[in-house]
């Protein structure tokens, strides 16, 4: 078994944007600690998940503050996380033209997989997403489900330390979006997964923590039922949820 002792270190993490004379604080001094485990992201719109997600990444550079990745901190240089990173993210900016397999081997190249390893290693996060049969289909004839099981596919090439996943269960059907839990669930072992989602159940059952934002704080970081003991007693997650963020849009 690997190494699963990964730990990221958010540190103060703030983001501002500037647009003229205008700013919005998308992250105010946001701090955590993750080891390995599946964490949901919580928060409505506007709460600053993608904004984290896409510092975490290294797609947007932070306001200060600072990220560590094993000690290492990754907004000054970001090889160490990029080459242990699987990100999903919710776009579905896919190559039409492209066939399922073609797609993977695409991205497995980019994320420099030894190239005898490349076919098996499709095959297998392939499988993990139920889309062994669907490999040599163009992109062009998948349903929105199914892209978005081949871009969780994608996330998972190389068996990476940390997992980034923006919505990932949008489109998919109850028994997928099971499937794919299940999933991230069982990866989660070994190493770190964080999903960011507005579908409470994803993360209600799996997650070793739940992280709350709004507005760019972060509201509170804690097990799911130690979340309802605290927010909503006897209740759910759901009920969490709508206590913190009453009826703001998801």
């Amino acid at each position: 078994m690997k190494n699963s002792n990964y730990i990221l270190k958010v540190d103060a993490l703030t983001k501002v944007y500037t647009a003229g004379k205008n700013q919005k604080k998308a992250l105010s001094s946001v701090s955590f600690t993750l080891d390995s485990g599946l964490y949901g992201l919580l928060g409505p719109n506007g709460a600053g998940k993608s904004t984290m997600m896409s510092i975490l990444t290294g797609n947007l550079d932070a306001t200060s503050g600072k990220v560590f990745w094993n000690g290492k901190n990754i907004l000054k240089n970001n090889k160490p996380i990029r080459r242990v990173l699987g990100y999903m993210p919710q776009q579905q900016n896919l190559y039409d033209s492209f066939t399922g397999r073609r797609f993977l081997l695409y991205l497995a190249a980019l994320k420099e997989i030894a190239k005898k390893e490349m076919a098996q290693e499709v095959e297998r996060v392939a499988a993990l997403v139920h889309l062994s049969q669907e490999l040599d289909k163009r992109l062009s004839s998948y349903s929105g489900g199914m892209k978005q099981r081949l871009l969780a596919a994608s996330a998972m090439l190389g068996n990476p330390h940390i997992i980034i996943l923006d919505e990932p269960t949008a489109g998919l059907d109850p028994k997928e979006r099971v499937r794919l839990r299940n999933v991230l669930a069982e990866l989660s072992k070994t190493c770190i997964v964080i999903v960011a989602t507005h579908v409470v159940s994803d993360v209600e059952h799996v997650a070793k923590e739940i992280l709350l934002l709004k507005e760019g704080n972060l509201i509170d970081k804690a097990s799911p039922q130690a979340l309802i003991d605290k927010y909503a007693a006897g209740g759910t997650l759901e009920d969490v949820y709508l206590a913190i963020f009453g009826e703001e849009q998801p």
